[in-house]
């Protein structure tokens, strides 16, 4: 089998790929173009692997697309290529749109120019053969919650910020491929991930540097948006059965069943590396801030057969000592602007 995988040198992707090497002898296509978030240090210890290969490039350009495509016969395209910071998104909304709706229309088109039909009629939707299409997309499609209740599938589509609309957006592109051509796609909807080589502008990692160097912790508003913590091997753990199992057409969301206030999560990390909570500092409040996520995971679950593994004790543990031990990582990595760098969650 040949994937190919998309933004597979950020912190999602380059996960996914070490895990797909570890468990399978597929054929890893790796095409990123490396913009602040995508490092090849993230791959660095598989760069020799036979079964993988690195591709620059944007997911923007339908000429490298259709030679990839047929170069690698691709059976599997897994697309988790996205600017993906709010407050990014919030400054500049246009290369969102660019990366994460026009980016995943060419893919799509790519997908669906390389299948083989059973007759030359474009709409057909009897296949031998197609390229699967699996969608990475976030809870933040859904918008905000109260006190009360979760994210199901079934979830009206509400995004709040320039950022969960782009993917929106793509998830909603998505689906006309899979509706319109026929096209065999799934969408996976994860809560807030977090582990090793997350990029240093999302909050744990955030928060992991800036206590460890002992300087303020920004933290936005009152620090009482809730989020569900899920992490990273969990989620392709997850990712790896829709690729195997999943209905096509279906969507699936996944999450970590570790709902907590932001304020909580900064103060067990600050616990965890002894520091002092006076370290913590509130800044204003972003632009539009979802109050509340929080996934209901049954459908993967009861159809899938997955279930996350880590608890957030053991898994932020794990991923602080990560990060304790890969501090030239961190170094190398911190070319942000930590005005802007708060609680991007």
């Amino acid at each position: 089998m040949n994937i190919l995988v998309t933004g597979g040198a950020g912190f999602i992707g380059s996960n996914f790929i070490k895990y797909m090497l570890q468990h399978y002898d597929y054929k890893i296509i790796n095409l990123d173009s490396l913009t602040y978030a995508g490092n090849l240090k993230n791959l660095q210890d598989i760069m020799d692997n036979q079964h993988f290969h690195f591709v620059k490039g944007d997911i923007c350009n339908r000429h490298l697309l259709d030679e990839l495509f047929i170069q690698y016969n691709v059976d599997i395209v897994v697309n988790f290529a996205a600017e993906s910071h709010v407050d990014r998104s919030i400054d500049d909304p246009e290369i969102f749109l660019k990366t994460n709706v026009l980016g995943t229309q060419a893919l799509l088109a790519a997908s669906k120019n390389h299948w083989k039909a059973d007759s030359l009629n474009k709409h057909c939707k009897t296949f031998k053969q197609g390229v699967k299409f699996i969608q990475i997309s976030t809870d933040e499609v859904y918008g905000t919650l109260g006190k009360e209740g979760y994210f199901t599938e079934e979830t009206n589509l509400a995004p709040n910020s320039p950022y969960s609309a782009s993917k929106a957006a793509a998830d909603l592109m998505v689906r006309a491929y899979s509706e319109t051509y026929g096209l065999p796609i799934n969408i996976t909807r994860c809560s807030n991930n977090y582990g090793p080589y997350q990029f240093p502008e999302k909050l744990i990692p955030l928060m992991i540097t800036r206590a460890l160097e002992e300087k303020k912790l920004p933290v936005y508003g009152d620090g009482k948006q809730i989020r569900d913590w899920l992490h990273v091997y969990d989620h392709c753990r997850a990712i790896d059965a829709v690729l195997h199992n999943g209905k096509p057409g279906e969507v699936y969301n996944i999450g970590g069943n570790n709902e907590m206030e932001n304020i909580e999560l900064v103060k067990r990390i600050l616990h965890l590396l002894g520091k002092s909570e006076s370290l913590v500092h509130f800044v204003i409040d972003r632009l539009g801030h979802d109050r509340r996520y929080a996934i209901d995971s049954n459908k993967i679950a009861t159809e899938l057969g997955w279930s996350p593994i880590y608890t957030f004790e053991e898994g932020i543990k794990q991923t602080i000592d990560w990060y304790i031990q890969n501090k030239s990582w961190l170094i190398n990595e911190k070319d942000l602007n930590t005005s802007k760098a708060t609680t991007s969650f």
